[in-house]
């Protein structure tokens, strides 16, 4: 799954840690999402899209047939 959470968060002019500390995550969970490689739970997603006034579907998206859904 990619996202586009490190566009939006440098579009608000967050840093990773603030982003981090609004949602209650540590700085590296943020790193891990923004590299793809940690896929939020849907409420961490929910929270995000919150914060950035966007749906979940404008920050992550889904591509069907990629390697993920090989596991």
């Amino acid at each position: 799954m990619e996202n586009r959470v490190e566009f939006f968060r440098k579009k608000n002019g967050e840093t990773q840690e603030e982003l981090a500390n609004i949602l209650g995550v540590s700085r590296q969970t943020i790193l891990s999402i923004e590299k793809g490689k940690y896929n939020p739970s849907i409420i961490l997603a929910f929270k995000i899209a919150t914060h950035f006034k966007s749906s979940i579907e404008e920050i992550f998206i889904y591509k069907e047939g990629s390697k993920e859904d090989m596991k």
